[in-house]
């Protein structure tokens, strides 16, 4: 955190951020950070309806109430959430292992879920997921790889869910984990 600050007040760079801390390592890191005058500007962690321990660990809460942006890596669950794997299509790779046929069958609820909200609001599964994110406090960073699912991944931006619609994703997809 020193040589954090260091960098920061020497001008190379214009704030810190931390990836993958939990709330003692950021907490810890924040009060370093705090006395020396330079803001933890963020912690880039997993965050999806499918992995919530930030919320859980209390994690999301700190960064909320300190002012430190959570990033949400991987807040698609690796293309999950988008609706286009189903038990029948696992997703290929290394990702069959987490998201294999028995957990898709598991989690369709919450993709059944994604899709009603989208419909009723002329979006994409995938943009109703990164939206919740959004409406967490959180600042999703998904992958695309292509110009069309960087187009679509866009589509999250510039609505919101109600607070009746998160409620109801937070308690279909806790209800699946």
């Amino acid at each position: 955190a020193d040589a954090l600050a260091n960098a920061v007040q020497a001008g190379l760079t214009r704030s810190v951020g931390v990836s993958n801390f939990n709330t003692d390592q950021m907490l810890r890191t924040d009060i370093l950070l705090s006395k020396r005058g330079v803001p933890l500007a963020s912690n880039q962690v997993i965050y999806s309806l499918l992995d919530r321990g930030v919320e859980r660990s209390g994690l999301l809460q700190l960064c909320l109430e300190r002012g430190i942006t959570l990033i949400a890596y991987s807040p698609l669950a690796k293309g999950v959430l988008s609706g286009k794997y189903t038990p029948e299509n696992p997703p290929p790779g290394m990702r069959s292992r987490q998201y294999n046929p028995a957990y898709l069958a598991k989690i369709q609820p919450v993709i059944q879920l994604l899709r009603q909200i989208g419909q009723e609001r002329s979006k994409l599964p995938s943009q109703v997921a990164l939206n919740w994110v959004i409406c967490k406090g959180a600042v999703p960073i998904p992958g695309a790889k292509n110009a069309q699912q960087a187009g679509q991944n866009a589509g999250a931006l510039g609505w919101r869910l109600t607070p009746e619609e998160v409620a109801v994703l937070d308690k279909t997809s806790e209800e699946y984990r």
